[in-house]
């Protein structure tokens, strides 16, 4: 990881990313993987920042449509480039992580594929959606966008859909796993949002019915990007992390601390870190 740090290290005093200009003129993040490669638009948050977008994307059959199953149309965030500027540079970045996570497939399956973040407001909810609109747009692959956020849950606001039955629902015994699931056809995604609020999350989120969730998705899901709270102060992704095939930890230059950064490392298994992305970067 002290290939990693030095990175960040550079960053921080010169910047290694370049500004894009795709509808929101900020500087651009980069992605640090083994080898560094650029990312995204900077991330806001998704609340303070509302400015909602109609994507207009065709109808896809890969949508998890089966009879009885809820739809809905978004209205999007203006942070998720994906969507709403795909030919923009923002938007290609995001394909390059794609296309990263799709190479270190090659070493084991990735189906179950977690971000998180040392701390909060550090972007990791727009990554999370940026990438898996990102994953939606490939042929022949069917994606979920879960909502593990149990605490400040963002994706449905992000989206621009009712939070409706989401996770914490379907981990309570609420509802059933289809009752929940909500598929967005013009964006070739399925959405699995936070649901209520529950009293104890990391419990709710380290049990055995989480396990047998994650466990059904994959088998009808070629993708499954989990939007996992913030590593500190909470316990919620030490719990799920033992659940998922690969993480990618989001940093917010100017933020996040060194110490935290190796905190929210250590919460997984080596071989399960696919990279960081160190956003804001000047």
């Amino acid at each position: 990881m002290s290939r990693i740090q030095d990175i960040l290290a550079k960053a921080e005093r010169d910047g290694t990313a370049r500004a894009t200009h795709a509808g929101v003129a900020d500087p651009a993040p980069t992605v640090v993987t083994r080898i560094p490669i650029p990312l995204a638009e900077p991330l806001v948050d998704p609340i303070a920042h509302r400015g909602p977008v109609v994507a207009t994307l065709p109808t896809s059959p890969l949508a998890d449509t089966q009879p009885g199953m809820r739809t809905a149309r978004a209205t999007l965030h203006h942070t998720l480039v994906s969507a709403i500027a795909p030919h923009s540079t923002a938007a290609e970045r995001y394909r390059g992580l794609r296309a990263r996570v799709a190479q270190r497939e090659e070493m084991s399956p990735l189906r179950v594929i977690a971000i998180t973040s040392p701390g909060l407001a550090e972007g990791k909810s727009v990554t999370a959606a940026n990438l898996a609109l990102a994953m939606a747009q490939e042929y022949q692959r069917s994606v979920l966008l879960l909502d593990a956020d149990l605490r400040t849950p963002s994706i449905h606001s992000l989206l621009g859909i009712e939070s409706g039955p989401g996770l914490s629902d379907v981990l309570s015994g609420t509802v059933t796993l289809d009752q929940a699931l909500l598929v967005l056809p013009e964006l070739r995604l399925t959405v699995l949002t936070a649901g209520g609020i529950p009293e104890y999350p990391s419990e709710l989120l380290g049990s055995s019915a989480m396990r047998r969730t994650l466990d059904a998705l994959r088998t009808r899901f070629d993708r499954v990007i989990l939007d996992l709270p913030g590593v500190t102060p909470v316990s919620d992704v030490g719990t799920v992390a033992p659940m998922v095939d690969g993480a990618v930890v989001v940093v917010r230059v100017g933020k996040t601390e060194r110490p935290a950064l190796d905190r929210a490392l250590a919460a997984f298994d080596d071989e399960k870190v696919l990279g960081i992305v160190l956003n804001e970067a000047r």
